[in-house]
Formats: C-alpha cells, sequence, structure tokens
C-alpha cells in the first residue's frame, strides 16, 4: 500500500514538483536567513574572538565588546595587583582616520598591542612578522584594508606607507582576521606608538587584558577585579555572548531577519497545504477505492502521511543543500556575513516536518470523511 502511495505521488508530476519547490524555497530562506543573522551576530563579537584574551577588564558601564569607555592607564597597575593574576596588559581600540597617498580618507580601527608581549597579536600572517611592529612607525593591517585601499587605486605591500592623523604608518605585514561588525579595517600597532597616533585625550586606556594563575578560573578572576571601584572584569566566554545578546535586545536586527523567516514558514504552509489538498482531492477515487476493499483509515492515513513527509524530506534536502552551496560561496568573499551552526538545520527540519503534518492533516480530514461508495459514482 505504501509503495502504491509513493506511485500516486510521484505520478502527479506537476503537483509533485509544486511540493518540493515550495518547501524547497521555504528552506532555503529559513536556513540562509537564519544563517546570515548568526553571522551578522558573530561579526559583532570580532574584537574579542581577534584579540583572544581570557579576562577583559572594561570600564564598569561598558555593556558590549565594540563600546569603549576610555580608562586610566593607572588600571593596568591596580589589575596587577590582584591576588590570581598571571599577568596583565594594556589595549588601545579606537577609530581613527588613515588619510592614503592620494589624499583620499579611510577610517581604520587602530589596535594597540603591548609593546612587550605583543598579547593579542594577529595569528594568521599572511606576509611580514608581527615582531616587526616594534619598528619605527610600523603598522600591520589586515584584509579589508588590502581589500578597501585597493577599491580606491592603493595596492597594500610591505613598505606601504600611509598616514594616522598626520603620522606616518608604514606597513610591516599583512594579516587576516575576522571581519568587524563596523566594516572598518584593522590596524595594528604596539600601545606606546598607538599613543602617538590617537588623539590625545585625559583617559587613553581600551581595556586590560588579563589571566588567571593556574588554579583559577576567568569566572573567579572575573569576580575579584570587579570588586574594584569604577571597573568590571568580564571572561571571554561571557563578553562573547553579553554583546549577542546586547545587539539582539537593542537592534533591529532580530525583527528583521525574524520576519523573512516567518514569511517563509507562511509560504511554506500556504503553498504545501493547497497543493496537497489539491493532490488528495484528486486521488480521492483511488483512496475510495481501497476503503471499499477494506483498508482501514490507519492505513489511508500512514499512506497520506508517508506522502507528505517524502516531499517534506526532499524539499527540506534541497533547500538546506541550496544554503549551504550559499554559505560556501559567500565565505570565500567573507560577504555577506554566513554561519550555520547545527541548530540552523535542525530548527528548519522541525519547522518542515510542522508543514508537512499541517499538510497531511487537512488532506486527511478528507480522506477520514471519505465514503466508500464515491467510487462507484
Amino acid at each position: 500500500m505504501f509503495r502504491i502511495a509513493l506511485k500516486m505521488l510521484f505520478r502527479d508530476r506537476a503537483k509533485y514538483a509544486m511540493l518540493v519547490s515550495g518547501l524547497a524555497f521555504c528552506s532555503l530562506l529559513m536556513c540562509q536567513q537564519s544563517s546570515v543573522f548568526c553571522g551578522l551576530m558573530i561579526w559583532t563579537t570580532a574584537t574579542v574572538r581577534n584579540i583572544g584574551a581570557p579576562v577583559w577588564v572594561v570600564d564598569a558601564k561598558v555593556e558590549q565588546a565594540n563600546e569603549i569607555i576610555p580608562m586610566r592607564q593607572i588600571e593596568v597597575d591596580r589589575v596587577r595587583g590582584i591576588p590570581g593574576v598571571a599577568w596583565a596588559v594594556p589595549l588601545y581600540i579606537g577609530i581613527e582616520q588613515a588619510r592614503l597617498t592620494d589624499g583620499s580618507f579611510q577610517n581604520v580601527q587602530l589596535v594597540g598591542l603591548d609593546t612587550g608581549t605583543l598579547t593579542g597579536r594577529p595569528m594568521d600572517m599572511k606576509s611580514g612578522r608581527i615582531e616587526d611592529l616594534r619598528l619605527p612607525n610600523a603598522v600591520v593591517v589586515d584584509q579589508v584594508a588590502v581589500e578597501k585601499f585597493r577599491r580606491k587605486g592603493i595596492n597594500i605591500a610591505l613598505g606601504t606607507t600611509f598616514e594616522i592623523n598626520d603620522k606616518e604608518a608604514r606597513v610591516v605585514g599583512i594579516c587576516h582576521v575576522n571581519r568587524s561588525f563596523l566594516g572598518q579595517p584593522y590596524v595594528y600597532t604596539t600601545f606606546d606608538r598607538a599613543m602617538e597616533y590617537a588623539k590625545p585625550a585625559r583617559k587613553m586606556l581600551g581595556y586590560v587584558l588579563t589571566a588567571p594563575v593556574p588554579g583559577v578560573s576567568n569566572e573567579e578572576l572575573a569576580k575579584r577585579i570587579s570588586a574594584l571601584p569604577g571597573i568590571r572584569a568580564i571572561a571571554k566566554d561571557q563578553f562573547f555572548w553579553d554583546t549577542v545578546r546586547w545587539y539582539i535586545r537593542n537592534t533591529g536586527i532580530p525583527i528583521s531577519f525574524g520576519t523573512v523567516v516567518i514569511l517563509g514558514v507562511i509560504v511554506g504552509i500556504a503553498i504545501a497545504g493547497q497543493t496537497f489538498y489539491l493532490f488528495i482531492h484528486d486521488n480521492l477515487r483511488f483512496l475510495a477505492a481501497f476503503k471499499a476493499m477494506g483498508a482501514p483509515n490507519s492505513t489511508l492515513a500512514g499512506m497520506v502521511l508517508l506522502q507528505a513527509f517524502s516531499v517534506g524530506f526532499i524539499g527540506y534536502g534541497i533547500g538546506v543543500g541550496l544554503a549551504s552551496w550559499f554559505g560556501n560561496t559567500v565565505l570565500a568573499k567573507e560577504q555577506p556575513p554566513f554561519y550555520m551552526p547545527w541548530q540552523v538545520p535542525v530548527f528548519v527540519a522541525v519547522v518542515i516536518v510542522f508543514i508537512c503534518a499541517l499538510s497531511a492533516l487537512i488532506g486527511l480530514t478528507k480522506v477520514m470523511r471519505l465514503e466508500p461508495a464515491v467510487v462507484f459514482r
């Protein structure tokens, strides 16, 4: 009986193709949009992931990683005096203006690493050496800087010079790091030189990076440091999720992507439900014949469910496959953001199961009311 049900489904090629196409489009839309949303949230945490320090010390009012409230440099010494601190170094991060050789300007995210240890250095160096940052006027730029400067007609290479706030910067290395949410290129230099490049202010320290001694957890160290007045310490993982939650609560990004996902569900229900109802209606005479020959309602229900979930499985596979192909394509270009954790295809699968179950229910209402005498009319 179930083999006959599949033959009935595949025989009606027009409705079969419409069912599969509708569910595939629904799966593609939900999977692609959810993955882009996840990728965008990952972009917001680029600073935390690029630096990778176990514990971050910030001003007490800071809520997320892209919000920088300058602190006094004495905070580094205060943190070093806390029991359980293995090391503590300063970090400068700020938006500065770079002036290119042709006179055009480009905003950059200047990162000042601790001069002695270069803690938070980019690990993926495409050319040059990170240790050369200690040379006069030396900077390391990321792949975004190379792209943006190329669009302005300037090819970045080792030895290329430009100005940051009227002070010369010479490229000694090119690295690859996670792209920032704001889209500005990362320019790395030492902390002392960052103080020269940045516009002078009373407070210049952006973060204090620290790590616990063996036997002390990141969370415990963060709790000890947070007891100091005016500052707050956050473990790396907590800082990551605090940033994601802040953007979810305070921006319209979730609403924008959520609306598209909901529309995908509605479209899937409308197309699959209507088409499957017409499919059942057109095959009522066959189902009535089975019923007249003694097939119970449970068998007919199983046939209808098999037909519904067969097209759902095929449509889901095509949709997620297309979304994965899209992701592999855009990841090579790093735009738009795309990240598909395992929760995304699972979420899409649950929605497709719901759509198929609802479509089958619509068809089953007609099958359950079917009179076997219909076959003789």
